[in-house]
């Protein structure tokens, strides 16, 4: 597999074993931030690739410019995979290994872009986005086959891509009146 575009173009990442992930397609990685390329600007931007896998997402985040890049990751065979993914490169996107679940909330830091890509029906798309409520101060995108409960969230775009979804999302911001 190998990075899309950006100044690490062409780059080869190595995957964990297909037992473990299943790594986002080149084309759906080139639909996600070419969609996000038209809504913010990288340079200033941070990331966070939540059920990071082989690492390509955030990888992907740092040849595009973004200025602060982190992955987690549960999985420990998946994580020395993508630590070695990430000695590759200079300054390197930060990795946690851990259940994001419980690891982002306490991160105690916002981010402008999230990626949420849970193993398939593994019936954790709700409690991700719980998750990152707090955490979140632009765009969250979440890659899924399934329905999943949007509640709080507004649908800012979404794609469809053979059997899944990715979904562009922003915290509703509930306006009252007096």
């Amino acid at each position: 597999m190998n990075i899309t575009a950006g100044k690490f173009k062409g780059q080869k990442v190595n995957a964990p074993d297909e037992n473990i992930t299943r790594p986002t397609l080149s084309k759906v990685r080139m639909g996600i931030f070419n969609t996000l390329q038209a809504m913010i600007n990288f340079d200033e931007s941070s990331f966070l690739d939540m059920f990071s896998g082989s690492g390509i997402m955030a990888l992907e985040a740092l040849s595009r410019g973004f200025k602060k890049v982190t992955a987690v990751e549960k999985h420990p065979r998946a994580a020395a995979v993508i630590k070695n993914n990430f000695k590759k490169f200079q300054n390197p996107p930060r990795l946690f290994t851990g259940d994001s679940l419980k690891l982002v909330p306490k991160m105690n830091e916002k981010f402008d872009i999230i990626y949420i890509d849970p193993p398939y029906f593994s019936g954790v798309y709700e409690q991700s986005l719980a998750a990152v409520k707090n955490t979140a101060s632009g765009i969250v995108i979440l890659e899924h086959v399934c329905d999943v409960d949007f509640c709080g969230w507004e649908v800012v775009k979404q794609k469809k891509y053979g059997d899944k979804c990715i979904t562009f999302l922003r915290v509703e911001v509930l306006h009252f009146t007096d």
